[in-house]
């Protein structure tokens, strides 16, 4: 049974996709932690972080250095927060945002009614960040 993200990877579900690759794609959340929140994922179904391959690993987590240090310069804060968790969707992922102190890392204070609107634009700062970074053959909508 293919899980939520293999859903919106294949799109039979949308996603706000910031980057995409064969192998890794990343998309905005739908329960922002702030502006940017972004979930990194491997297209291989990967239950627990601890299972994946070592090469599936690294080419998460370096997708998600690249897209924090982007949203440190899209949405101006101090720290990119990463976590891993796994608790919410059997799918290994890695949820990046742009963070101001410890408390941005309480999922209890997660906006889960965000407003599509915000998350759009949210999207489109982020692609147009990528690609300024030099990124954009792994941007959605490049030319």
């Amino acid at each position: 049974m293919s899980t939520l993200f293999t859903k919106i990877l294949n799109g039979e579900i949308p996603g706000r996709f910031v980057w995409r690759e064969p192998d890794v794609a990343a998309f905005l959340t739908t329960g922002p932690l702030a502006d940017g929140h972004t979930l990194v994922v491997p297209t291989e179904e990967v239950d627990r972080w601890t299972d994946a391959s070592p090469e599936t690993l690294a080419k998460v987590m370096e997708v998600a250095r690249r897209i924090g240090a982007v949203q440190l310069e899209i949405f101006p804060a101090e720290r990119a927060g990463l976590i891993v968790a796994g608790y919410e969707i059997d799918h290994f992922h890695v949820h990046v945002w742009p963070s101001r102190s410890m408390a941005d890392f309480d999922f209890a204070s997660a906006d889960h009614h965000p407003d599509p609107a915000v998350l759009d634009a949210n999207a489109e700062k982020l692609r147009e960040g990528l690609r300024a970074a030099g990124y954009a053959e792994f941007v959605p909508g490049s030319a």
